[in-house]
């Protein structure tokens, strides 16, 4: 009985003391191979490849270019203002660079000026900077 007491005791001042010292640390800390390098994916819009460009109305333009990241691009995003039309994010798998393309459709749309926008981000979450062009349809 005397046993089982002084073992109950020792129990008890073991898990009272283990307590003690996990509250002392917040979190565990694990090492990270690779951090990234704090920072999105360049983007870069190839066709067309001046940044105010003119076309005409019914003529079909392609919106074409590629993200590219050492972390591996997870998405690019197209968005189009002007007009109404838009594109499905392009979903990048990791890949070290992503080729992209995108018909956008003048018809109908004579006098409007219209501004493609692209960006990345990458698989850890960031962001890359926008790349834009204007496009007037005549």
């Amino acid at each position: 009985m005397i046993a089982g007491r002084a073992f109950r005791r020792k129990t008890w001042w073991g898990a009272l003391a283990l307590l003690a010292a996990c509250g002392t640390r917040d979190r565990f800390v694990f090492p990270v191979e690779n951090p990234g390098d704090g920072e999105g994916p360049i983007t870069e819009i190839t066709h067309p490849a001046a940044a105010d460009t003119a076309v005409t109305e019914g003529d079909p333009l392609i919106i074409q270019g590629r993200s590219y990241d050492a972390d591996g691009v997870d998405t690019v995003y197209i968005a189009v203002g002007g007009i109404n039309q838009g594109f499905p994010p392009i979903l990048g798998e990791g890949k070290d660079t992503v080729e992209f393309a995108a018909q956008l459709s003048t018809i109908g749309h004579s006098g409007a000026t219209v501004i493609v926008q692209a960006f990345g981000v990458d698989r850890l979450g960031q962001q890359g900077s926008l790349v834009s062009r204007q496009i007037h349809i005549e």
